[in-house]
């Protein structure tokens, strides 16, 4: 029996995962739970593991390739198979796919050097480290016709391989894009959707190159674009927050802990900061979730403090830690950081940013900008959806964040 093994969904944005490395190889016995790969979703690098006992059997997606979830990436077999190269010729439907290439061609550059008056043709997007992105020629074409295989595409469409992995790294529903004048979706066709809607000129600058998003990256830039429609109002106050650094130094705690804590007891008792608006009205939640945004490598991530205005400070503490070390290590689950109730953002460890405004995040009514101490006084700044709350809400519920600041022994 040949099952195949898919790109896993491994959040609610992710719609294609970086594939790391194989940590099995064809041929190799596994077990259930073994893990066969390492992949990275929009938040994280997570170990994908074997849904039952077998061996896998190739061809397996090749490493550092954007797939798309639900994509057959490798096979468990109930027998040991010879290893298959990944995206050898002949590979049947539904076989794993691996970021195409052009083939050679004596009409391309050995190494092209893209630039912006320069149409000619270039290699397939790179993928590179994970924390870099690939770099895609700003004005990419296609290898000649009879040099290609072409492929059917979503939508019975047909595409060339070029332009199947181009769309695949640009996060493009090929399904979306008209076909060239031939029939067949070529890179140009791909670039021109990428391009639409309002775009700078960027013929009119200097040469340039395209730097592909991150996985990681592409899921902040969606989840920002999704927050347009969000009506957002925006309310600042000043505080003295000497009382909780003093706090925070002589119990050894994290100052954002601290500020998380404060803001989960202020929605605790201003109760619709906990809620978030919907066509059937306001989902009230009977939890405060506080998500703390993080700077990572290549983004942000928003590790939530789960029920923060009842369980035990030390316990919370105990998981700050821990969700802040998988964090920095990008390992965080996708319990980790979905489902927050409120945001805080934290930029207070910049002394040149004395004040800042943030987006209210999709599923939260609000979220809490802290700036550095200016002579022990801080700038805070709370931006709300304003379907839930409304101006003199906020001003409440910044009065009474600003008295459990002046007595921290309290939280």
């Amino acid at each position: 029996m040949r099952e195949p093994i898919r790109m896993p969904a491994l959040s609610d944005t992710m719609q294609s995962g970086r594939l790391h490395q194989w940590l099995k190889q064809p041929g190799d016995a596994v077990h259930k739970g073994d893990v066969l790969a390492e992949v990275e979703s929009d938040k994280a690098v997570m170990e994908l593991e074997a849904f039952r006992d077998g061996y896998l059997a190739g061809p397996l997606a090749a490493v550092e390739s954007d797939i798309p979830v639900g994509e057959v990436i490798g096979y468990l077999t109930d027998q040991p198979e010879r290893e298959t190269a990944a995206g050898e010729s002949g590979a049947q439907p539904g076989e794993p796919a691996t970021p195409p290439a052009a083939e050679p061609s004596n009409r391309e550059p050995a190494n092209p050097e893209p630039s912006r008056s320069a149409p000619a043709a270039a290699p397939p997007a790179s993928v590179s480290p994970a924390n870099e992105a690939p770099s895609v020629a700003a004005t990419p074409a296609d290898v000649p016709p009879a040099q290609q295989h072409v492929e059917s595409a979503s939508g019975g469409r047909r595409a060339s391989p070029y332009a199947r992995g181009l769309a695949r790294e640009l996060g493009l529903d090929l399904a979306q894009i008209p076909p060239g004048p031939d029939g067949v979706i070529r890179a140009a066709q791909v670039m021109a959707a990428a391009h639409a809607g309002p775009t700078p000129d960027l013929q009119a600058g200097p040469p340039f190159r395209y730097k592909l998003l991150t996985p990681m990256h592409r899921a902040v830039a969606d989840n920002m674009v999704a927050t347009l429609a969000t009506p957002t109002f925006r309310i600042s106050s000043q505080v003295d927050l000497m009382p909780l650094r003093d706090h925070a130094h002589q119990a050894g705690l994290s100052l954002s802990l601290l500020l998380a804590r404060a803001c989960a007891l202020a929605v605790a008792v201003h109760r619709h900061f906990n809620a978030v608006y919907t066509p059937l009205g306001l989902a009230l939640r009977e939890r405060v979730d506080v998500g703390v945004a993080v700077d990572v490598p290549g983004g942000l991530v928003t590790p939530v403090l789960r029920d923060a205005a009842v369980r035990p400070l030390d316990e919370l503490a105990e998981d700050w830690r821990a969700l802040k070390d998988r964090a920095k290590a990008g390992r965080l689950q996708p319990a980790d950081y979905q489902g927050a109730t409120f945001y805080l953002s934290n930029l207070g460890v910049f002394p040149e940013v004395s004040r800042f405004e943030a987006i209210v995040p999709l599923g939260a009514a609000a979220i809490l900008a802290v700036g550095a101490p200016q002579q022990g006084r801080v700038d805070l700044t709370l931006s709300c959806d304003h379907r839930v709350v409304f101006g003199a809400d906020a001003a409440r519920f910044l009065a009474t964040l600003a008295a459990r600041l002046a007595a921290p022994a309290g939280l």
